[in-house]
């Protein structure tokens, strides 16, 4: 089925924590092109935060991301007539380039549309082997994917048992759980959660068994 018109989860003033694996998938209107959507304003425009995944041969026409499109690549090969995107790879398309994605063997990918500042412009491509991994906080390792104007994106790989500080997020923090189990004093969050926390919210972040997430700051409503 579609989605609806309707736009949910767009209050940026309230935490969101949700497990992807609660979700059903639903159909995209590209035969063999599914997603699990976290928050959209439209069903097929607008601001989304969506897991995609792609069947073999699936494919989208050609169009345009007036405000941009982020995207990390997590099973398979995702591809564009640009090139071939193993799992790993981190791109952003700035606002107003377009593209007609697919994928040979099928893939699944996290993607984030419409919500760039308008002006930044300079596509990015972070493939595995290039990510530049340092020293973090205590001992977590960080490899920074993109940085603008007080938004930043990155992996950080946390250790067994590690145990950050408690701190505040000025703009805002989205946290993509990829491995292992992230944890707070609020709970647990297992490989496949989505966390939104609002702007100026507060939490102390561990984990007990170690885990890998992608993080994004400063681009929430303040």
């Amino acid at each position: 089925m579609l989605m609806s018109n309707m736009p949910f989860n767009l209050d940026f003033s309230k935490r969101l924590v949700i497990n992807s694996d609660d979700l059903q998938w639903t159909s995209s209107p590209s035969p063999g092109v599914s997603r699990k959507q976290f928050e959209c304003e439209s069903a097929e425009s607008g601001r989304a935060t969506s897991i995609v995944k792609f069947d073999a041969g699936a494919r989208f026409k050609t169009h345009t991301h007036p405000l941009g499109e982020e995207i990390f690549v997590l099973q398979g090969i995702f591809s564009d007539e640009n090139g071939d995107y193993p799992a790993g790879t981190y791109l952003r398309h700035p606002p107003g380039s377009q593209h007609a994605p697919y994928s040979t063997d099928g893939c699944v990918i996290f993607v984030k549309l419409e919500h760039f500042m308008p002006d930044d412009k300079q596509p990015v491509l972070v493939r595995e082997d290039d990510r530049k991994w340092q020293p973090g906080i205590g001992n977590l390792r960080v490899a920074p994917l993109h940085d603008y104007l007080g938004e930043h994106t990155a992996l950080v790989q946390w250790p067994k048992g590690e145990h950050f500080q408690p701190h505040k997020h000025f703009g805002g923090e989205e946290i993509l759980v990829l491995d292992g189990v992230f944890s707070d004093e609020f709970g647990d969050y297992p490989k496949g959660t989505w966390i939104r926390n609002a702007h100026l919210s507060q939490h102390d972040p561990f984990t007990n068994e170690g885990t890998l997430i992608l993080v994004k700051v400063g681009h929430l409503p303040e």
